[in-house]
């Protein structure tokens, strides 16, 4: 018996609670992620999808041609002819404390537009010329290692695989012993271009962060892609002397927390100068980290947003000058490190325009949608056409507990999704 995507994230509603930040926390390659992924396999195979776990980690699950379609029989041996697959999909893992919805969202509605598909297949309403494959992404939030998209950064050789292999996280652990903690070869990682040959688009649901969509409840439950913003993490680690917090007098302190703190307003103040940029400091670490204890170093996150790529620049620059000189006044020292940046994306026109068009026929007046947030599909974007729809929050929250998806509105969703899907999977194929 199929399920619905509301009977499927019903499934994973008690796996990563965080009982102290409330929400859940699935750190990539971690323990709840695996379950998830387990989870999924089992759903996909029960549909009768082929399973491949790839170099880098991401999970294709096949839905191949019926031997009998045009042009599908099987090749010499006795594999499926894979070329020209449409793509859809998401990620499981999320950020510490994060909602329901971000990730599972995108895998669940995958699972249940196949559903439809498969049905109409059945019935003879839909003849693919097409493969469908349902990808699921590893470390998309980069919560543990610290780059966002890692699997599909290391895809498309947006990373070395060297860089990404010595990354680490906060227990000292690296990507590399990750990975081989869940039977990986991390030798074997790296770009693949082979794979990403035989896609012919990608499209990832998901649900929204933001509330444009949240404004009307009545208005459509969804919407088309049309960008996401440019972004990037940066770190600064503001360096002083440790010492005795009782027996060194403030006079004397070298104290690289008070230099970080006041770095922290800075941000807030020169971003909020600058339209259309967003600043976020979300995490800071102390060192040695006690109570009692003059930090001797304090490593701080910074997120920075901007649509035109030249203004990110120039805004962290910006704040590269203030902290040295915060650091200064402190008689402390700072260093900045970038962590990744991605370059504003524009979706592939042609294939948000096909998107808009296919999904109006089950949500009139659906509109095009710039992102905040970064995505699998943005990273994909510089290989392979991609694109998105966004199912509606009427919280207008994400990465927070309170995130939110109404029943009905996922469902729209999944429609909306498996219009797409069909459309696309049923093109002619162009020699």
């Amino acid at each position: 018996m199929t399920k619905n995507v509301a009977q499927l994230m019903g499934d994973l509603e008690s796996i990563g609670r965080d009982p102290l930040r409330g929400g859940y926390s699935r750190p990539g390659f971690g323990t709840h992620e695996l379950t998830l992924l387990e989870w999924f396999v089992a759903e996909a195979e029960s549909r009768g999808l082929d399973i491949e776990r790839d170099r880098n980690g991401i999970t294709w699950a096949w839905w191949d041609l019926p031997e009998t379609a045009t042009g599908s029989a099987a090749d010499s041996g006795d594999k499926p002819n894979r070329a020209h697959a449409i793509a859809t999909g998401s990620h499981l893992d999320s950020v510490p404390g994060g909602g329901a919805f971000d990730g599972p969202l995108g895998v669940a509605s995958a699972l249940a537009s196949l559903d439809q598909l498969q049905e109409q297949e059945r019935n003879g309403t839909l003849r693919r010329t097409r493969p469908l494959v349902i990808a699921v992404f590893p470390e998309e939030e980069g919560s543990r290692f610290g780059v966002a998209c890692l699997g599909s950064r290391l895809i498309t050789g947006a990373i070395s695989p060297q860089r990404a292999l010595a990354l680490t996280d906060r227990d000292g652990s690296s990507f590399a012993d990750a990975a081989r903690a869940v039977g990986l070869n991390p030798e074997h990682m790296g770009a693949d271009p082979a794979r990403l040959s035989g896609l012919d688009a990608f499209l990832e649901l998901h649900v929204e962060q933001g509330k444009f969509l949240g404004k009307d409840p009545l208005g459509p439950a969804v919407a088309v892609a049309s960008s996401i913003l440019g972004h990037g993490r940066w770190r600064f680690s503001f360096a002083g002397q440790g010492n005795h917090a009782g027996t060194t007098l403030m006079a004397d302190r070298h104290d690289p927390m008070i230099a970080a703190a006041a770095f922290v307003v800075a941000v807030r103040d020169e971003v909020s100068a600058e339209s259309g940029a967003r600043g976020t400091v979300g995490r800071l670490e102390p060192i040695p980290g006690g109570t009692n204890v003059v930090a001797s170093r304090v490593d701080v996150w910074l997120d920075v947003r901007h649509p035109d790529d030249v203004v990110t620049a120039g805004l962290v620059e910006r704040l590269h000058h203030r902290a040295t000189a915060l650091a200064d006044a402190e008689g402390c020292t700072v260093t900045m490190s970038e962590e990744s940046m991605t370059g504003t994306v524009n979706f592939d026109g042609g294939l948000a325009r096909g998107l808009l068009n296919s999904v109006e026929r089950v949500a009139p007046g659906t509109q095009l949608l710039p992102s905040g947030a970064g995505h699998d599909a943005g990273i994909l974007a510089s290989v392979i056409p991609t694109g998105m729809i966004f199912t509606r929050n009427p919280t207008g929250i994400s990465h927070a507990p309170e995130e939110y998806v109404e029943d009905a509105d996922a469902q729209h969703g999944v429609d909306a999704l498996t219009l797409a899907l069909a459309d696309l999977l049923t093109e002619e194929l162009q020699n």
